[in-house]
């Protein structure tokens, strides 16, 4: 074991005896998980993080056709402190609620936060030709060499939610032995580490609204660049479109080269390389999320992996885990971004 390897060895098996006295416990009317998932969306006053005052637009350029759009929020002497990036879920955006409430806590505990916006999403279809897919790590890897080269950032933690919890812990993967000795960490909180059990958990009848909505917008966006970009995109037959899964198998799939969805959802899932993480990786995850399956964190590449760290508690929803009660006064209720934050502190130390 390396000596990277070993400190993340032993900060973990820290962690996980300090989150052993801080259980997540739901409130007994929010306990059922599509109450949290719903209610983490419409918590009152949590839309009032909106109002980030400071924060500055950077242009992070993936290829010569390709930019993406971050906004960013530095302390004063940005070098000096540590930084959190993150990404956002499926048809999510730099503005989604949890990134704005996970940003104004990272920022008051001392780091720099970049919230970046997935290329189209955020209103930014203009900035790429191309849509883009669940797997899309090396957009992740192009941005953090910008961060370190450009702006001198010595200390990166990378997060993700959902689908961007996906593409976080696929290039931790990626990154194998030799991660930038600047990423000293990762999280993911409700990762779809699986994308061909995740779209067949969509697919359920109980999963209708979700599978509804997402698929709505995800035809809306390929309306837009159809708009923006008429000679890459023919819209005919969008309508017979009937679930997420015939949408990337007919536009998503083909537009990245890979042979079909099945082809995609194999080769840009992280669960493969979970194994292969060697610096301190939190995973948060509740085993009764509504639409992206527990299960496959059960997979040896996750459970064997002493650099990894898995909180699965058996309710807190998707992307939700509303608590019954904040763990300290300087907590509020949301259990899962309120350990990130722990975790992000431990590793910058």
């Amino acid at each position: 074991m390396s000596p990277t390897e070993n400190f993340a060895s032993t900060l973990l098996t820290r962690l996980r005896a300090e989150f052993e006295t801080k259980p997540f416990v739901p409130p007994r009317l929010l306990a059922h998980a599509d109450l949290q998932t719903i209610g983490a969306f419409f918590w009152p006053g949590r839309f009032r993080a909106r109002d980030l005052t400071g924060d500055e637009e950077s242009i992070f350029d993936i290829d010569p056709q390709t930019q993406l759009l971050g906004r960013c929020r530095w302390h004063a002497r940005r070098r000096d402190c540590p930084t959190l990036v993150m990404w956002h879920g499926m048809e999510g955006s730099s503005s989604s609620a949890y990134m704005l409430s996970t940003a104004a806590k990272a920022f008051g505990a001392g780091f720099n936060v970049v919230r970046m916006n997935v290329r189209t999403c955020g209103g930014t279809d203009q900035l790429a030709p191309t849509l883009y897919h669940a797997g899309l790590s090396g957009d992740a890897r192009a941005v953090i060499a910008q961060l370190i080269n450009q702006h001198g950032l010595r200390r990166i933690v990378i997060a993700g939610f959902s689908l961007g919890g996906n593409k976080v812990l696929k290039l931790a993967g990626e990154y194998g032995d030799s991660p930038p000795q600047e990423v000293i960490g990762v999280t993911a909180i409700s990762p779809s580490v699986d994308l061909s059990a995740s779209s067949a958990r969509l697919l359920a009848g109980r999963n209708w609204i979700y599978h509804r909505r997402f698929l709505h917008y995800l035809k809306r966006r390929l309306e837009k660049k159809q708009n923006l970009f008429p000679q890459l995109y023919r819209v005919n037959g969008l309508r017979k479109i009937k679930t997420i899964r015939d949408f990337d198998d007919k536009y998503v799939a083909p537009a990245f080269g890979f042979a079909g969805v099945d082809d995609y959802y194999a080769k840009a899932s992280s669960l493969p390389l979970i194994k292969d993480i060697h610096f301190p990786t939190l995973i948060i995850h509740a085993q009764d999320d509504p639409f992206v399956p527990f299960g496959p964190l059960q997979d040896a590449s996750v459970t064997a992996n002493p650099n990894v760290l898995l909180l699965a508690p058996e309710r807190g929803g998707h992307v939700a885990f509303i608590s019954a009660g904040a763990q300290t006064q300087v907590e509020d209720r949301f259990w899962a971004e309120n350990r990130l934050i722990d975790f992000c502190l431990a590793v910058a130390r």
